[in-house]
């Protein structure tokens, strides 16, 4: 019976470690959306820190330019994942109902993988288009990054919270 009790506490233990894990890792994850948001604000108010190798170029021309209201509505998402991290994780949100949170942190999941996936052609671990900039980045930064929140997301998604 001694035993039993023993085994019941480890185990009570062990669950304590893995919410306390899973916290933590939620909380890390949802400080670097919020901090993705802040530089989308500040790329939208005009900064230019970073900016040259966030587009992909073709004959060192960007395949797109987006206008800072685009580059806005980046930031406001990335603030969002980062509250529905945190949501899933019942640090906010109570007033909301709890599938939100956690069909939310499973999309971030999907999303986050997209992109680490890729186009097949200027970025993603399948890109085509080597040697410039932007790839260069995007093999080193961005899609570890994106692999990086991939995981995050799907520890809080499969949490207990």
């Amino acid at each position: 019976m001694e035993r039993m009790v023993q085994n019941r506490a480890l185990m009570l233990a062990g669950v304590q470690i893995e919410e306390g894990m899973s916290r933590l890792i939620g909380i890390s994850t949802a400080a670097v959306l919020f901090a993705l948001g802040v530089l989308h604000v500040y790329w939208a108010a005009g900064g230019k820190w970073g900016s040259d190798v966030t587009i992909p170029k073709q004959d060192a021309k960007p395949l797109f330019r987006p206008p800072p209201a685009g580059t806005l509505l980046v930031a406001i998402l990335l603030f969002s994942a980062g509250l529905v991290v945190l949501g899933r994780l019942a640090l906010w949100g109570d007033a909301l109902p709890h599938w939100l949170f956690v069909a939310g942190t499973w999309t971030l999941v999907a999303v986050f993988l997209g992109r680490v996936v890729g186009d097949f052609k200027w970025f993603g671990v399948f890109k085509r288009t080597r040697g410039t900039a932007f790839a260069w980045w995007d093999t080193w930064l961005f899609v570890p990054l994106c692999l990086l929140l991939v995981l995050g997301c799907l520890v809080v998604a499969v949490s207990e919270g």
